[in-house]
C-alpha cells in the first residue's frame, strides 16, 4: 500500500512540474517604479549669491542648515523625488594653495564612495560659458550618484552632489537620477559668476 502511495505521489509531483508554461517562459524586462517626470521648466536663481544659473522650477532652493555650512551653500530640493543637489560655494581669493586644497577635498569626498561604487566615471567637460567642470558619475549603492566641481581658478569654486533621502535602491531610481543629471548639466551650462 505504501509503495502504491509513493508511486502515486511521485506521479502527481512530476505531472505538476511538466506544465507547458515552462516551455513558453519569456524573461521579464527590467522594471523600475513608475515616476512621472515632468517636462523641465527652468528659471533663474535669485541674485543674492555670487553665482547665477537656471534650475528646474519643480525644485525649491533651500539654505544649507548644517552646523558648518557657509554663506551661499544651498540645496536644490526636489520634494516629489525626495532628492537634493547640495551646492557648496567657496571663494578662492586668488590663492593657488586654497584652490588646490578645495579640489583635493572635493575628490576625497567622491573617493569615499569607492567602497560601495562598482563604477566611477569622471569627465571634464567644457561648458557653454567657456568654463570647465569635472562631472563624476558613480554607479552602485552609493549615497551620491552625481557630483561635480567647477571653478574659475582665481575667484569662485562650486561643488555639487546629488543625494536621495529614500531607502529605494539606486537601480530603481535610475530614471530620476538621469532626470536630475540633465538638470545639473543645464545648471552648469547656464552658470555665470557674479562680480
Amino acid at each position: 500500500m505504501i509503495k502504491y502511495a509513493l508511486i502515486l505521489l511521485t506521479g502527481l509531483v512530476l505531472a505538476a512540474c511538466g506544465n507547458d508554461a515552462s516551455e513558453n517562459y519569456v524573461p521579464k524586462p527590467k522594471g523600475y517604479p513608475r515616476f512621472d517626470l515632468p517636462t523641465p521648466n527652468y528659471k533663474l536663481i535669485d541674485p543674492t549669491h555670487p553665482y547665477q544659473f537656471e534650475y528646474n522650477s519643480i525644485a525649491k532652493i533651500l539654505p544649507d542648515t548644517f552646523a558648518r555650512s557657509e554663506p551661499h551653500w544651498i540645496f536644490i530640493h526636489y520634494p516629489q523625488f525626495k532628492a537634493s543637489v547640495q551646492l557648496t560655494y567657496k571663494p578662492v581669493n586668488n590663492d593657488v594653495n586654497r584652490l588646490r586644497a578645495m579640489l583635493e577635498d572635493a575628490y576625497k569626498l567622491a573617493a569615499r564612495h569607492n567602497i560601495k561604487a562598482y563604477a566611477i566615471e569622471q569627465r571634464k567637460i567644457r561648458l557653454k560659458s567657456g568654463l570647465e567642470a569635472s562631472v563624476i558619475d558613480l554607479a552602485g549603492e552609493v549615497p551620491s550618484q552625481v557630483q561635480f566641481v567647477t571653478t574659475d581658478s582665481t575667484t569662485h569654486f562650486l561643488r555639487g552632489a546629488l543625494y536621495f533621502n529614500t531607502a529605494t535602491e539606486n537601480d530603481s531610481l535610475q530614471p530620476v537620477i538621469q532626470y536630475i543629471r540633465k538638470d545639473i548639466m543645464h545648471m552648469l551650462n547656464t552658470l555665470k559668476w557674479r562680480k
